[in-house]
């Protein structure tokens, strides 16, 4: 048994070493891989490390916003702990699909230089809004419910007249005549083309159209001739400021040229 410990012993402190480069020679496939992985991280870490240091957003600019102001779009999108990162802004925000806030579709950051920054805003094409259960029910071209709030908005006319049971966002209100959604976009287009801003818009039973402006109520009639009616609506409008009445438009047309106002006392 002695002997048997002793030989072992005897073995163990002759076993050849084996030296770095023997090492390298026999595992040079895995020592490359490591030093190609040890370079990367290396890189992407300078990297990382510059853009955090050079990309901080010091001018700002925002375009398409109508609804927020600039300093609300900022500071909706410029939020966290890299939110003054141009780079990393424009990462986050690479005409990205928007929830949570009304009236906002997407938004895109577009980096002008490392410091400076613009921010695109898409908003929800909005062609009116009506009341609905102490909300506002904000509507498009095709009378798609785009948004509710509990705010009223100074960029889209209320309308009024319209009757519907229900209201389902991102489906059609339900009205009877779905036309007058078509009625509803001529005018404002019209509208805005002329730098006229109405209040309301409202329609009869019989789907007649009036439009307020202040204390005057303008009566349009039907569709017909919309665009002549605008027109001269532009001219008259400044003459009536600071009087309340009613302009009756609704038989005007190229030939007759129909236009009355009664004013109130």
């Amino acid at each position: 048994m002695k002997r048997r410990r002793m030989c072992n012993r005897s073995i163990r402190a002759h076993a050849p070493r084996i030296n770095f480069g023997e090492l390298f020679r026999l595992h040079k496939s895995l020592f490359i891989i490591g030093l190609f992985i040890l370079f990367l991280i290396i890189g992407i870490l300078s990297a990382c490390l510059y853009v955090y240091n050079n990309y901080t957003v010091i001018n700002a600019y925002v375009d398409g916003n109508t609804h927020y102001t600039d300093q609300e779009i900022l500071d909706m999108v410029m939020t966290g702990r890299f939110g003054k990162n141009s780079m990393y802004l424009s990462l986050k925000y690479s005409n990205k699909d928007i929830t949570g806030i009304p009236f906002v579709e997407k938004m895109d950051v577009e980096v002008l230089s490392p410091d400076t920054i613009r921010i695109n805003v898409y908003e929800k094409a909005v062609a009116g809004y009506v009341k609905y259960l102490d909300r506002y029910i904000y509507f498009d071209r095709d009378g798609i419910v785009v948004e509710t709030s509990e705010q009223a908005s100074d960029d889209a006319p209320l309308v009024l007249g319209l009757e519907f049971s229900h209201v389902i966002l991102h489906e059609k209100l339900p009205v009877e005549n779905e036309e007058v959604f078509a009625e509803i976009l001529d005018i404002t287009q019209l509208l805005t083309k002329y730098n006229l801003t109405v209040d309301k818009i409202f329609f009869d039973s019989e789907y007649r159209m009036y439009l307020y402006f202040d204390s005057v109520e303008v009566s349009l009639g039907t569709n017909e001739n919309i665009d002549e009616k605008i027109i001269q609506l532009q001219y008259i409008l400044p003459k009536l400021e600071g009087k309340s009445g009613v302009l009756e438009m609704s038989d005007y047309n190229s030939n007759t040229q129909n236009i009355t106002f009664e004013e109130k006392k």
